[in-house]
């Protein structure tokens, strides 16, 4: 495979042949259901999943985390299967299967022996199609979902995450907790997450992705017998539904401060700042930038916080990327008494990556850390087949390994500061959770994090 493989919309069959002799297919059916299979040489199990491109920021007011918790409800059983069906068919197989509510999706998802794949794609496509909701399991899974919101709430780890991208995203949809709150699932009723089930659960918006050993005729064949014996109609015509608009929203970006104070031993620290969002042409870059600046025991986050001052075990730079926007951000857990110059030493390796550049051991080294680590991570059908799926819902084009390492191998040193100086540039944002307080990051001058 030479280059990007774009996915358009109103082309229903498609098939390439990507590095390492894998195949890519993908078969758009007339309903608008979507099928992509990833067949890869010796693989003797598969990974599939079920796609809707509904997620957390697409929920109204009155229904927030009611995505979360439709994700629950799926698995509480359908008009042919209880939920013990549906735990008994994957565990007397040695399968696995689960789910996850994303901000811009939902996925559903099992991994399973060749021979047992017919299975799990009539399973999920019941659990997707036809789930009962029902009333008391639906009470029943509320009381679920507050003790998991609770048990994060516990986690001062993802209460600062959760902070952080309130404070960088402001009030747009991307900077609202995944799961809700719990004001908000107390509130919600049944028929509401019903609504939003039958609003986004139908044919154009299901996507179908599996990897491994796998052939994809007879996938399609399965799929389409499983969602008609779950009871959708696919003798109706329609367009696979649009791909969200990658023009970000503008005014949504906002700089802040999000501190909770609690008495813990450790304080844990967050800088923030807007990032690049899914289709920037400059995220090879971007991830780059990463490596070096906090993506691993060689990092400069690790090797100046950790490693030269003994100021926090864990320290480490991420980047969040979706549809319409982004987030650049840097994480250190550490003593109250530090918090304040630990913030401040890792946003002064911000800036100097910004001022001075990366030097050349550093570029090779994250070439060779992003190169090896993609090429370990193909090695797991799982992989594979959520790379299908965000392939297909976001970016709206397949990158096999070979087009990945090439676009890594385009990264020049003065791009990654560039980027830098185009990021540290934005507003900043402070996040922690601990023993802190408004004086805590006095030395965290000015309104962006170039100041």
């Amino acid at each position: 495979m030479n280059g990007a493989v774009r996915l358009p919309l109103d082309l229903a069959d498609l098939a390439v042949e990507a590095s390492g002799g894998a195949l890519v297919r993908r078969t758009i059916l007339p309903s608008g259901v979507r099928v992509l299979s990833e067949q890869v040489p010796g693989a003797q199990s598969a990974t599939i999943g079920y796609w809707v491109a509904v997620g957390s920021r697409d929920e109204k007011p009155a229904t927030y985390g009611s995505t979360h918790f439709l994700e629950h409800l799926l698995f509480k059983g359908t008009t042919t299967r209880t939920a013990l069906d549906i735990a008994v068919a994957f565990d007397e197989v040695g399968g696995e299967n689960n789910a996850l509510t994303a901000k811009e999706y939902t996925c559903y998802y099992a991994k399973i022996r060749d021979v047992d794949l017919p299975m799990a794609v009539a399973v999920l496509a019941d659990m997707v199609t036809s789930s009962l909701l029902d009333p008391e399991e639906f009470e029943s899974e509320r009381g679920v979902i507050l003790e998991e919101l609770a048990a994060a709430d516990d986690d001062p780890a993802d209460v600062v995450g959760e902070r952080l991208f309130e404070a960088v995203f402001g009030d747009h949809p991307l900077g609202r907790p995944i799961g809700g709150s719990p004001a908000s699932i107390r509130g919600v009723d049944r028929d509401a997450v019903h609504a939003h089930y039958r609003a986004n659960y139908r044919p154009q918006d299901l996507v179908v992705t599996v990897a491994g050993a796998v052939d994809h005729e007879l996938l399609v064949e399965e799929v389409e017998a499983g969602l008609r014996a779950a009871g959708w109609d696919l003798s109706i015509e329609a367009a696979p539904v649009p791909r969200r608009h990658p023009a970000p929203p503008s005014g949504h970006h906002r700089g802040g401060r999000a501190l909770v104070p609690r008495p813990i031993e450790q304080t844990n620290v967050m800088l923030g700042m807007p990032g690049l969002d899914a289709a920037d042409d400059r995220r090879s870059t971007l991830v780059v930038l990463n490596s070096v600046l906090g993506g691993g025991m060689s990092s400069r986050l690790f090797q100046e916080v950790r490693e030269r001052r003994g100021l926090a075990y864990s320290v480490y730079s991420f980047a969040s990327s979706y549809s319409d926007g982004g987030l650049l951000g840097l994480y250190a857990g550490c003593s109250p008494q530090r918090a304040g110059q630990v913030a401040e030493l890792m946003l002064a390796e911000l800036r100097r990556l910004a001022s001075h550049g990366i030097s050349d051991d550093e570029l090779r080294r994250a070439l060779g850390q992003l190169g090896g680590a993609s090429a370990l991570a193909l090695e797991d059908s799982d992989t594979r087949m959520s790379r299908l799926g965000r392939s297909e819902l976001t970016l709206g084009e397949f990158v096999d390994l070979d087009e990945s390492l090439r676009r890594l191998s385009l990264v020049t040193r003065d791009a990654v500061q560039q980027l830098a100086d185009e990021l540290v540039a934005g507003p900043l944002s402070v996040a922690a959770v601990g023993a802190v307080d408004e004086t805590t990051f006095a030395g965290l001058d000015g309104e962006s994090a170039a100041a």
